[in-house]
């Protein structure tokens, strides 16, 4: 009431002023916060982009190697690793950033503000007023100079994103910071990566220490600002205290879907056991041949009343005596006894020499083999293999996970990965098989993509062909033929093999020969000559010297990788040796009768699974692969080709045929182009690791494929969705960046022009002038 009866201009005076002390206080909170996330991003030390030793270009046109420490926004330089000897701050706000070309080893880049103003702070994290003593470093822009190109565009990478996020990374982790500062009362401590970075929502791992250093007088701009603070601080506890309950709220309502792991705890993981027991053929022929015995040679004879040249041998069911006892999901595995060429190859910082490296281990998987001539078993439809070798020099694990995802035709799916070492293989091969009257061919068709992680190469290759001859006269003889192309399209270099046959008048030192030449482009670098089995030779081009390039001696097969797999307590059903393990000890006995006949039950048990999917209209769904309908190549479910990250990533492990990594803090996942399954898995993913767990499945897994199907239809919408908003947001990205670019390149340009212009004009007056001398000293002469 005793408002109603004030005049009319005393209200309106009472609410303007209500209405100011309201923006102030807004005004005051808000530049508070501005200077909170600033100085917590400078002095949070676990608060790191990327750090590391760089050369940086001082005014007098030397080199000093200084650390820098980069993040969020900010730059920090100092003299030593020890983070005590402050050398400066540069302010990534108002800097732009370009590669630089440079002569020298090593690659350039340049931070520079584009009107030539100043990019230092005026003090150091902690309030320091003078940095260290070292050259002059230029006001305006520094040089850097990275070791090698690779690591030079790691900071390239992390330097635009600090650029362009920093704002984002800053207020994630004020929003943040109450969450991680009692992870960190427990010594906890986590360094954030530059992988981490781009994390939108699950930002861990920032601390905000006020200390008293922090508390700065000029902080507000003057002294009503310091005084209206006080005021505020003294007649509103409350609102302060509702502000940090907002706060605290605020920071709970994060996606917990995501939980950091104890590096303690224990892993829920597949154990493996050594192999016990490996054949290895012998080099040359002898191991490549087999003396029929009259009884199979009868069975031989009614088989192949049964087929006719050129008719393909893939429905025909082989006898007994000839399998090998293994199937051909673990015998693909033989490529990877030496994986550790590919872990040197993924460190080798020439590309010609990595080339190489990768022939070498591609040769390397053949020289094994059984005695005799032997064929591994087809596997059934939905039959997995698994397998795991342990790199002692790197102290990492390769993993191999296989699959047969098709019968008609038979398709075997296979992944590799060793993300610690940085390579990761993947591809899917088609079996056929041709018949020609007293030879046939085992042709593998497809391909296999390696790729190094850490650089983005893909080196793609095929496979030979294995050829049987001698089937109705003559001695059964099996080699391998065909040409062989591996390629990498980003390095440019490429190389070609050919697998040759014995010549029918050859002596047996035309067995297992092979030949080949490495590439760059259309130049021819290098040639190879030798036996695939044993030795073989390389001839530098340029050089004109040979070496040994292969040699399968006794003392590199005794050092090669010990392969473990898993106890087949372990194993599911549909695992090949669990699966097979009755056709195998039959044929291990000798006992051929029992062999067909338990290798009976497992066809037809696969045909009658086969007619019921049929019936139902039911196509069959693998577990751990799936198809791309573009391509129609077979990608890994759970694949992770992100690079390894040593202050995130602690170890990678397997469960259940799913690859996964425990790591600090969750990061995002880099994979395969398409990834429209990962919504598939109703199960909850184990906390910490980078891939969800797979989905148990029983023997005839219709029910399994059929709700996995319903929820892909469900979920279907929303995964397109959000992977367009994800696209789009980059596509933005990478749009600003190359206006950035080219704004650069055309300011460059122009000041180039300008530049020799001015040299040109300064040639110009020069002449005259020695003209004009020598005008008046001939006048005056």
């Amino acid at each position: 009431v005793k408002e109603d009866l004030l005049p009319l201009p005393l209200k309106e005076d009472s609410n303007s002023i209500s209405k100011s002390k309201v923006q102030k206080k807004n005004y005051r909170e808000e530049k508070k916060r501005a200077t909170k996330e600033l100085l917590s991003t400078i002095t949070d030390p676990s608060v790191i982009v990327m750090a590391d030793w760089l050369k940086i270009r001082g005014t007098l046109k030397s080199w000093t190697k200084l650390w820098c420490v980069l993040k969020p926004g900010v730059l920090l330089i100092y003299k030593t690793n020890k983070n005590g000897q402050w050398v400066g701050t540069v302010l990534l706000n108002a800097c732009e950033l370009i590669e630089r070309p440079s002569k020298k080893d090593g690659f350039c880049f340049k931070l520079f503000h584009p009107l030539e103003q100043s990019i230092w702070a005026v003090k150091g994290p902690k309030g320091e007023a003078v940095g260290s003593i070292t050259q002059p470093l230029p006001s305006s822009h520094l040089i850097f100079r990275a070791a090698s190109e690779s690591d030079g565009r790691c900071w390239m990478d992390a330097l635009e994103l600090a650029l362009k996020c920093s704002s984002l990374l800053k207020r994630t982790m004020i929003r943040e910071g109450k969450e991680d500062m009692s992870t960190m009362s427990t010594g906890g401590e986590h360094s954030i990566n530059f992988y981490s970075l781009l994390r939108a929502h699950n930002m861990q791992g920032f601390q905000f220490n006020d200390g008293d250093h922090l508390k700065d007088p000029d902080l507000y701009s003057d002294k009503s600002d310091r005084e209206g603070e006080q005021d505020h601080e003294e007649s509103d506890p409350e609102g302060l205290e509702k502000s940090e309950e907002s706060d605290s709220d605020t920071s709970e309502r994060q996606d917990d879907s995501y939980i950091e792991m104890d590096p303690n705890e224990h892993l829920r993981e597949t154990p493996y056991m050594e192999q016990s027991h490996e054949e290895l053929g012998e080099a040359g022929e002898a191991a490549q041949t087999e003396t029929v015995s009259e009884e199979n040679k009868s069975l031989i004879w009614t088989l192949l009343k049964q087929v006719r040249p050129g008719m393909d041998l893939s429905k025909v069911v082989l006898p007994t005596f000839v399998l090998e006892p293994r199937s051909f999901l673990d015998k693909l595995s033989d490529y990877y006894y030496h994986a550790d060429f590919l872990s040197e190859a993924a460190i080798e910082e020439n590309a010609y020499n990595r080339m190489k490296k990768v022939v070498k281990w591609y040769i390397s998987g053949f020289y094994k083999k059984p005695k005799g001539l032997k064929k591994p078993y087809n596997p059934i439809i939905g039959e997995t293999y698994r397998c795991m070798w342990l790199h002692q020099k790197t102290n990492s694990k390769t993993f191999y996970i296989a699959e047969q995802v098709s019968h008609h035709p038979p398709v075997s799916a296979f992944y590799v990965s060793n993300r610690k070492d940085g390579f990761c293989l993947s591809g899917s091969i088609l079996a056929k098989s041709k018949f020609y009257g007293n030879s046939l061919s085992a042709i593998l068709d497809g391909e296999a993509r390696l790729t190094f992680l850490n650089r983005g190469e893909d080196y793609v290759m095929n496979m030979p062909y294995a050829h049987c001859k001698g089937i109705l006269y003559g001695t059964m003889t099996l080699e391998l033929g065909g040409q062989i192309t591996i390629a990498c399209e980003k390095t440019g270099y490429s190389s070609q093999l050919e697998f040759k046959l014995k010549p029918f008048l050859g002596s047996s030192d035309c067995v297992n020969q092979i030949s080949g030449k490495i590439k760059l482009g259309k130049e021819v670098l290098a040639t190879l000559e030798g036996h695939w089995d044993s030795e073989i030779f390389i001839n530098d081009k340029k050089t004109g010297t040979m070496d040994t390039f292969w040699d399968p001696t006794p003392e590199l097969r005794q050092n090669r990788l010990t392969r473990y797999t898993v106890p087949p307590e372990e194993q599911g059903d549909f695992e090949s040796e669990r699966l097979w393990q009755h056709v195998t000890r039959a044929i291990n006995n000798k006992d051929q009768t029992e062999a067909t006949n338990e290798k009976f039950i497992l066809e037809e048990a696969q045909r009658k699974a086969a007619r019921e999917r049929k019936a139902k209209c039911e196509d069959w769904i693998p577990a751990l692969f799936e198809q791309d309908p573009v391509t129609g190549e077979w990608h890994y479910r759970y694949a992770d080709t992100r690079p390894w990250d040593p202050l995130n990533d602690l170890i990678q492990f397997e469960k259940d045929g799913c690859i996964q990594t425990k790591v600090r803090h969750r990061t995002p996942m880099v994979t395969v182009p398409k990834r429209t399954h990962k919504s598939d898995n109703p199960k909850s993913p184990e906390s910490g690791c980078s891939s969800p767990e797979p989905d148990h499945h029983d023997s005839s897994g219709s029910e399994r494929h059929k709700s996995k199907h319903n929820c892909r239809l469900r979920k279907k919408g929303a995964d397109l969705s959000e992977l367009q908003s994800a696209i789009d947001s980059i596509k933005q990205t990478q749009e600003d960046i190359n206006r950035n670019v080219v704004a650069l390149r055309m300011r460059s340009e122009s000041r180039a022009e300008n530049t020799s212009f001015l040299q040109q004009r300064d040639y110009v007056i020069i002449a005259c002038l020695v003209v004009l001398q020598v005008l008046i000293n001939y006048i005056f002469k």
